[in-house]
């Protein structure tokens, strides 16, 4: 997978890969002539007494330098622009990918993992690209060249090189077939200390409330010697490794320094042939240990491509229509027919038998128990799942077949759980209309009753909103949802819920603003409380997924039993109160 990642993006930039190999070849056979220059320099300029040799060569020995300095300056500068521009389309493409999951998609990974893959994942192959880029390219050659050039030194003691490096390859690669499941290993870890982080910080209020801080802590303590326990294992082997790697240089070293002398006493080699043996075969084993590290970073990243590959090659489970039907009118006329669905793995579906219609001008509410079913069910209206059987249309068509930007256009949903994004006050009402002028802003902020407390922030609607609206309060984040649902102007407006945070003084200014902002729109209540529905042209009554009863508030507490023990629980609460 990491080489099919890297064949993928790196077509763009196959110019800058050019570059690198040109650059980098200029730069190797500069480091591979500057030795021999060097020995000829001791052997004909210093042992003979010739000035101007000595003079002519290391005035070429200079330039051949400075040729190694700016091709590896360049080499360098080209491959960091390559694979830093790998590294960020990959980013993109796995972003990509996962906005057009489904939540069962979401779900299927989890979001701690789908972040770790989106970011160190990527950053692990990135950095095998750039070190690829920067000495896989000198490497073989520097290894190849180095035995032609310390072969044309002196052949007696080539023995030497074939000792040396397949010993320091056997003990590396050694070292890197124990590394390689201990890499994926950590990557698992990663995503499971990710994964109870995000929790303990999203679940801080529940956390403190039941005092369950120690038990957090023991959790986080848990995962955390899990990754540590992984990477001092990591840690041990490459602990080894260098000891190794410097134990055979040195040992290369003075093993030709101690038969290379014997040869130079003995008249067989001369003094600068030596010194210029020395110099390749430290540069074949340099050359070989970056091979290696090479090697010892090919195996995590090859985890890491495969963990991206699983993302990138994912088909949605909600695929855009291929050829999207395009209504004929812009109304927001809402039918359920005989929808069914079921999350995977379920053994019972949520919904079956769902069937009703909503025009506009109608206010249609849902009520039920606690896992009837009702957020499910308005769920498939915004196509955030698909329907396991029947249909779910918006003006006539199967919201299968329209584009999302369709869906959109007609459907404003406000969650359960209102979510801000951080930024300002305006720039979360504008989420779902860019174009959006500021007196819109605070005439939706006034239906929703957000406009006082707006107000009396000293920036207005450029306050700043942390991340997930941590900052305002319950209701104010409720109302500021609401107001972005206004703002976008759709023809189906749904209310998951999403007046449980507010007092029943602004929960009635709020409904009776509603009232003649949506005249014209379909309204689609969820709720939990009978007297935020009392007024809805259509009641449907939901036990186990099913729709048991339907009817106005009047005609359902006459006709329908489980909507009149909804009305009398909550009824003898409030008496109680």
């Amino acid at each position: 997978m990491l080489l099919t990642l890297i064949k993928r993006y790196s077509k763009p930039y196959l110019g800058y890969i050019a570059a690198v190999l040109i650059f980098q070849l200029g730069s190797t056979i500069a480091a591979l002539y500057l030795p021999s220059l060097n020995a000829q320099i001791i052997d004909q300029g210093v042992t003979k007494g010739d000035t101007d040799y000595i003079w002519r060569t290391g005035g070429v020995m200079l330039a051949v330098a400075f040729a190694q300095v700016i091709c590896a300056i360049l080499g360098v500068y080209f491959g960091s622009k390559t694979a830093m521009a790998i590294g960020r389309d990959l980013r993109g493409a796995v972003f990509h990918k996962v906005t057009s999951f489904s939540a069962k998609d979401v779900n299927k990974f989890g979001a701690p993992s789908l972040i770790t893959r989106g970011t160190n994942d990527v950053q692990q192959v990135q950095m095998v690209i750039l070190m690829g880029l920067n000495f896989m390219v000198s490497t073989p050659i520097m290894c190849v060249g180095g035995i032609i050039m310390a072969l044309k030194e002196d052949v007696s003691l080539s023995w030497l090189v074939w000792v040396a490096v397949p010993i320091l390859v056997a003990v590396v690669g050694y070292l890197v077939v124990r590394l390689i499941p201990l890499f994926r290993g950590m990557q698992g870890k990663i995503d499971r200390i990710n994964a109870v982080l995000r929790e303990q910080i999203i679940g801080i209020r529940v956390v403190r409330a039941f005092v369950r801080e120690p038990y957090e802590k023991d959790r986080f303590g848990v995962a955390n010697k899990d990754l540590t326990d992984v990477s001092l294992k990591i840690g041990s082997l490459f602990v080894l490794m260098f000891p190794a790697i410097g134990m055979i240089l040195h040992l290369s070293t003075a093993a030709v320094l101690w038969f290379g002398g014997h040869r130079v006493d003995e008249g067989q080699m001369q003094v600068g042939s030596l010194t210029a043996f020395l110099s390749y075969l430290l540069q074949i084993l340099i050359a070989v240990m970056m091979g290696t590290f090479m090697a010892m970073m090919i195996p995590r990243a090859t985890v890491c491509a495969d963990r991206i590959g699983e993302v990138l090659d994912v088909e949605p489970s909600m695929q855009e229509p291929a050829n999207p039907t395009e209504p004929t009118e812009l109304r927001g006329h809402v039918e359920f027919r005989d929808v069914t669905f079921a999350y995977p793995g379920a053994e019972e579906p949520v919904l079956s038998g769902i069937s009703f219609t909503a025009a506009p001008g109608q206010t249609v509410a849902i009520i039920g128990s606690t896992g009837s079913g009702k957020t499910t069910m308005v769920s498939l209206l915004s196509r955030l799942y698909d329907v396991a059987g029947g249909a779910v249309l918006l003006d006539g068509v199967p919201v299968q077949e329209l584009a999302r930007p369709e869906i959109t256009k007609r459907v404003s949903m406000v969650p359960q759980k209102p979510y801000l994004f951080s930024g300002t006050i305006a720039d979360n009402l504008r989420f779902g209309r860019t174009a959006a002028e500021d007196h819109e802003l605070w005439d939706a902020l006034a239906v929703s009753q957000g406009e006082d407390f707006v107000r009396a922030k000293a920036n207005g609607l450029e306050s700043r909103i942390a991340q997930g609206g941590t900052n305002v309060s319950g209701g104010q984040r409720q109302r500021l949802c609401i107001a972005r649902a206004l703002v976008s102007r759709p023809k189906v407006f749904v209310f998951d819920d999403s007046f449980s945070a507010l007092d029943v003084a602004t929960d009635a200014r709020l409904r009776s603003a509603l009232k003649k902002t949506t005249s014209d729109a379909t309204v689609i209540i969820v709720a939990q409380r009978v007297s935020t529905i009392t007024d809805a042209d259509q009641i449907l009554v939901l036990d186990n997924g099913r729709i048991v009863d339907r009817g106005t508030h009047q005609e359902l507490l006459v006709s329908s039993p489980t909507y009149q023990e909804i009305v009398e629980s909550q009824l003898s609460a409030e008496e109680a109160a």
